[in-house]
């Protein structure tokens, strides 16, 4: 972003991008946010100062990709039961309604992990959703690891996850960094899921202008023209 600011405190329409995260948890009925800072924590603390009663930070020093942002939080998730989102701080277009609608699917279902997911004509480098022939979720294939069958796939995984609380404490602690990144990626807790016997599920419910995050000035840019489109 070419800033000292934190990326998540950029602003969208005049608020920070986190805000607008947030916001759509709550209005989906999330009663704690657990909120995973690393570079400038103070000033995203200071930021929310006054503001987050329901909030607790837990500090990921260094990062080491999305699994390991997870496992920071064991801590903060012991004892917790029922359902636990996981979502990124630098996607701010997501809404109430998507995750309103990946939490009925992921309770209908009684999955231990639900996905909600994106349609796209284009899916580009995003992992994609393999099925089996019933439509139930098996797994996600990387781009860089897909065949050409698997790539035609226009269905994708956009990092949005609801877990069953007790699920997700089982797994996160058993993922490694065992890849050419050297990092914990939270999507490996699904097969390790798949493979203790527990259901997976996924719903494409989100629209594909919520998929968009920022990593640069120009996608900052692009969402703050869509946010300001929807009145925000």
């Amino acid at each position: 972003m070419k800033s000292d600011l934190p990326k998540v405190l950029h602003k969208v329409c005049g608020r920070p991008m986190l805000s607008y995260v947030m916001d759509a948890c709550r209005q989906a009925g999330c009663t704690r946010l657990i909120v995973v800072i690393g570079h400038q924590a103070d000033m995203v603390r200071q930021t929310y100062a006054g503001q987050d009663a329901d909030v607790t930070y837990v500090v990921q020093q260094p990062q080491q990709g999305t699994g390991h942002a997870v496992m920071v939080c064991r801590e903060q998730l012991k004892g917790l039961e029922g359902a636990v989102m996981v979502l990124a701080g630098d996607g701010p277009l997501v809404t109430a309604a998507t995750l309103g609608q990946l939490l009925a699917t992921h309770q209908a279902q009684k999955a231990a992990c639900t996905l909600a997911t994106c349609i796209l004509k284009d899916p580009e480098k995003y992992g994609r959703i393999v099925r089996d022939a019933q439509g139930n979720l098996q797994g996600i294939v990387e781009f860089l690891d897909a065949t050409e069958a698997q790539r035609a796939i226009q269905e994708v995984n956009v990092s949005l996850y609801c877990y069953d609380a007790g699920a997700l404490r089982s797994v996160i602690g058993k993922i490694t960094n065992q890849n050419a990144k050297g990092e914990y990626y939270l999507t490996d807790t699904l097969s390790l899921l798949r493979s203790a016997g527990a259901k997976l599920a996924a719903v494409a419910a989100v629209p594909p202008e919520e998929v968009i995050s920022i990593n640069t000035l120009e996608e900052l840019d692009t969402v703050s023209e869509i946010m300001a489109g929807r009145g925000k």
